[in-house]
């Protein structure tokens, strides 16, 4: 009995002693293998020259313009709403159809108006009679001229009171102030209306207005009467259009122009409120700096370039604007002459040495 226990015990140690070993073993090649997968990120030692690649900065000119966005907007529109109180008694034009100025298109019950003014004018025919009479008697002096000047005073405030009348009347009747489309109406014949109450909306479409913005180095050019070549999303053709009318404030949030051009729409091609790109034609050589995108280096802050000092890098802020495919336009940060890097830029710091391979610019003029 007691063999077969230091047998059991022995056969305990050692089965202990295999589960360690292999536990040992199996964490040795799971770290080796860790450490043969990692890629340690190697920082560039102090004094290691880079070598990238960058563009010298040099003027462009364009002679196409400056490109512009913006809306379109209708050459008329006005929302039609009652000015008195009452019950609509009839509305005279259908929805999408045209309408000429002065037409009539909808009437409030002006009934009790009506009763008043007819009052209102027998009492005027009567009292204008009386004071033919009056005059008669004054120039014989059989009447005072107190009582003369009293009876032509009330027949005075009388029409004065038909006037009113007549006034009140009119504004029971909505009528299209310009030739244009009537849009969707929000009443119906018998509905309470109140003053404001919205009614419908007229457009005049023959002629669109084209608004847009420019940046505020473009105020000092003439752009009085300049063409505008735009085209709007699934348009058939470019349009052409003319300046006709300049803000003359800036905005002071977006620093730009606010300029507006005229666009003949007779054959109702496009609608107000499309968006449309163009460009607007000018006289002057615009002179811009350009490099390409891969260049910029977005930041929470805003927008960085590298350039080459000193056979050095350095990290500089700039400002940027219109863009294509290839290249965006910088405004300011940089100049003319300036070594911008295009290449390895994630791996330089500031004031790193470098070696630059220059290459041409892909800026189109």
């Amino acid at each position: 009995m007691k063999k077969s226990i230091k047998v059991g015990i022995v056969g305990c140690i050692v089965l202990v002693l295999c589960v360690l070993f292999a536990w040992n073993q199996g964490w040795w090649w799971f770290t080796k293998s860790n450490k043969e997968i990692e890629t340690p990120v190697v920082a560039p030692r102090e004094g290691t020259v880079l070598p990238v690649e960058g563009i010298v900065t040099k003027y462009s000119v364009s002679l196409g313009g400056i490109r512009v966005n913006g809306t379109l907007l209708a050459n008329e529109e006005v929302e039609l709403v009652a000015e008195i109180v009452g019950k609509v008694t009839g509305i005279f034009f259908t929805e999408g159809s045209s309408a000429t100025k002065g037409q009539l298109l909808l009437k409030v019950d002006d009934a009790d108006l009506q009763a008043q003014l007819t009052r209102a004018e027998f009492q005027h025919k009567l009292l204008s009679e009386k004071l033919e009479r009056q005059r008669i008697l004054l120039q014989r002096e059989s009447v005072s001229r107190e009582d003369f000047d009293q009876l032509q005073t009330d027949c005075n405030v009388l029409e004065a009171d038909i006037k009113l009348l007549n006034v009140k009347i009119s504004r029971t009747e909505i009528r299209a102030p310009f030739d244009g489309i009537m849009g969707f109406r929000y009443v119906s014949e018998g509905s309470y209306v109140q003053p404001n109450t919205r009614i419908a909306t007229i457009v005049d479409n023959s002629t669109l207005k084209f608004n847009f913005a420019i940046p505020e180095r473009h105020a000092y050019n003439d752009l009085f009467d300049k063409e505008v070549l735009f085209t709007t999303d699934g348009g058939k053709r470019p349009y052409t259009a003319r300046v006709y009318a300049i803000d003359p404030m800036l905005d002071v949030n977006t620093r730009s122009v606010l300029l507006r051009a005229r666009f003949n729409n007779q054959k109702n091609e496009l609608k107000p409120g499309m968006f449309a790109k163009g460009e607007l034609r000018t006289d002057d050589r615009i002179k811009f700096i350009a490099v390409p995108s891969e260049a910029v280096v977005p930041e929470m802050e805003g927008k960085r370039m590298w350039v080459l000092k000193d056979g050095k890098a350095h990290s500089v802020k700039v400002e940027t604007e219109s863009r294509d495919v290839l290249n965006v336009e910088v405004v300011a940060g940089i100049q003319v002459g300036d070594t911008v890097l295009t290449s390895g830029l994630m791996q330089l710091r500031d004031g790193m040495k470098v070696n630059v391979t220059l290459k041409e610019s892909t800026v189109k003029k």
